[in-house]
């Protein structure tokens, strides 16, 4: 075992050599290599992250959301709703919600108005979040008017700031009383935008979905799962956009390996039919050559699997934020909590140094088994 251990280090340190005396050709290709990766490794760890962040986030979700529809859209919850909805067997705690959004004009972008479950501002101020804190300028006591839909200008003290650990889902949110509610935007008593519901037993909830739709034909519940799949569906897609943005790149590479499989340069040949001259076997030669390709692979990788971990969660992925986050004005600013999921490394390490790694042994088998004297005329 240290024989063979002795040999390896060995040819380890003749390849290195070898890589030194064509450093130029060799520094360009690892470049390429480390960017490539960089992109590819970027783009998969912030969508992972931003999945997970969803799923954190969405565990404190109601498991039952259930809407009222009318003519193929979402209505109004209409007084007594509520009522039907808990005779249901299984319904454990039920909540009518009120929500909205509304457009403003002055920063063109969409806010979600909404009644909190629990400590409510009182009528007249409003909580905001870090987001529309910013586009607006606003602080602590600070006053600011809306127009609603029936033309009224309502005018709020802002009471708090929504903390910043929040912000992934605060963003654009705006808290505000159920009598300040349902003054702007004109919501008739005992109607709710929707209801949330939790179930005695969470192996339940998709037997009480199924009750609800068939005791209330015009419900359509919304289950927790869903918005999961649904959340994880987005995120897949831009992820498929941007890396079909990268097609090019990925091309290139793959233009790149098959340049490399296809032959050797001619010093290469002559180096090996060298090697071949001095006594060195077959297989000596392959194990150099292959270890040549691993290292460069290893190490572009390695440095571009490190600098896409900090480009991510140290600055926010810049490169892709705009594409992948998805908020069209407002734009949420958080800290994504690290997380590596094994199998996408794993993924990325087949597809990104297996196919490199391997590319090199065909040629180089050729040149290898090839007389000594005709390798290094050719």
């Amino acid at each position: 075992m240290k024989l063979w251990l002795a040999k390896q280090r060995y040819l380890i340190d003749f390849t290195l050599a070898s890589l030194a005396r064509r450093k130029t050709r060799n520094l360009g290709l690892l470049a390429v290599y480390t960017v490539l990766v960089f992109m590819l490794s970027s783009v998969t760890l912030y969508t992972h992250a931003l999945r997970q962040e969803a799923a954190r986030v969405l565990t404190a979700s109601p498991e039952v959301i259930v809407q009222r529809m009318v003519a193929g859209r979402h209505d109004l919850i209409p007084p007594g709703y509520i009522e039907k909805v808990g005779r249901i067997r299984g319904v454990q705690k039920i909540e009518g919600r009120l929500w909205g959004y509304y457009y403003d004009a002055v920063t063109k972008a969409n806010y979600t108005f909404m009644v909190p479950a629990e400590n409510a501002p009182v009528a007249g101020e409003i909580v905001v979040g870090p987001a529309l804190e910013r586009s607006r300028g606003l602080a602590k006591n600070n006053g600011i008017s809306f127009r609603s839909y029936s033309g009224k200008l309502h005018s709020f003290i802002v009471a708090d700031v929504l903390p910043q650990a929040s912000e992934l889902i605060s963003a654009d949110l705006v808290l505000m009383s159920e009598a300040s509610f349902r003054a702007f935007f004109d919501y008739p008593v005992g109607h709710y935008t929707d209801i949330a519901l939790s179930v005695a037993n969470p192996q339940e909830v998709r037997n009480v979905a199924l009750k609800l739709a068939a005791a209330l034909p015009d419900a359509r519940p919304i289950l927790r799962d869903e918005v999961l799949r649904t959340y994880a569906s987005i995120y897949d897609w831009r992820e498929g956009i941007v890396l079909a943005l990268l097609s090019a790149a990925i091309l290139a590479f793959g233009i790149l390996a098959w340049e490399k499989a296809s032959g050797l340069s001619a010093e290469e040949k002559r180096e090996i039919g060298i090697l071949k001259a001095i006594g060195w076997e077959t297989g000596d030669v392959i194990k150099m050559k292959f270890w040549e390709g691993l290292l460069i692979s290893l190490t572009a990788f390695l440095a571009g699997f490190v600098a896409a971990y900090v480009h991510v969660f140290h600055f926010a992925a810049a490169l892709f934020e705009p594409v992948l986050k998805g908020w069209a004005v407002l734009y949420p600013r958080f800290q994504l909590t690290p997380h590596i999921d094994g199998l996408q490394v794993a993924t990325l390490f087949f597809f990104t140094v297996v196919p490199y790694a391997a590319a090199v042994l065909v040629p180089i088998w050729k040149a290898a088994i090839t007389d000594p004297d005709s390798v290094m005329r050719s």
